[in-house]
C-alpha cells in the first residue's frame, strides 16, 4: 500500500471509528516516554496495566505496521494521526487541527522541528509532555539516520 492509500486509509479510519479517551496523569506519560526510549519495563508495564494503547503507540514510532493497524481498529487513530504528523504527513497534521487535537498537532509539529510548537507547548502543557516529545523526537532523527546510512538500511531500530 502507498503512502497516498494509507493516508486515505488513516482519514476514513479515523472517521468511523469512535475516538478514546487519551487523558493521561503525569506519571502515566512519563512512563510512555521511557517506554519510547527503549525502556522494555515501562513498556511491559503500560501493555500490562490497562495502557495498551500507549504500548502500541510506541510500537507504531519504531514504524511496526500491525501496531499502526491496531491503533486505528482500537479506537485511537487521533495518536495514529500524532505518529504520522510526526512523520511530516500533512493529511495528518490536518485532520489533527480540524479535530481540534492541538497538544498532538503540537507535539508531532515540535517532532518536526517547528519552533512556534515547542514554544506551544512550553505555554500549554507541562512538563511530562515536553519530555514525551523530546524522546519522539530522538527515536524519529534516529530511524531517519539510520534510514540514510547504508548499513541499517532496510533495519528498523
Amino acid at each position: 500500500m502507498g503512502q497516498a492509500e494509507k493516508n486515505n486509509e488513516m482519514e476514513k479510519s479515523s472517521q468511523r471509528v469512535t475516538l478514546n479517551n487519551v487523558s493521561y496523569p503525569p506519571k502515566i506519560i512519563l512512563a510512555w516516554a521511557k517506554a519510547i526510549e527503549g525502556d522494555k519495563g515501562f513498556l511491559k508495564w503500560l501493555n500490562e496495566n490497562g495502557y495498551k494503547e500507549l504500548a502500541m503507540s510506541v510500537f507504531a514510532i519504531y514504524l511496526k505496521d500491525d501496531a499502526r493497524n491496531w491503533l486505528l481498529e482500537n479506537g485511537y487513530a487521533h495518536l495514529m494521526a500524532m505518529i504520522n504528523a510526526a512523520e511530516g504527513n500533512i493529511p495528518a497534521q490536518k485532520w489533527l487541527l480540524s479535530n481540534d487535537m492541538m497538544t498532538f498537532f503540537h507535539i508531532a509539529m515540535a517532532v518536526e522541528n517547528e519552533r512556534k510548537s515547542w514554544d506551544w507547548l512550553k505555554k500549554h502543557c507541562g512538563l511530562e509532555i515536553f519530555i514525551l516529545t523530546k524522546s519522539i523526537e530522538k527515536i524519529k532523527d534516529k530511524i531517519d539516520e539510520n534510514h540514510n546510512d547504508i548499513h541499517y538500511f532496510g533495519r528498523d531500530l
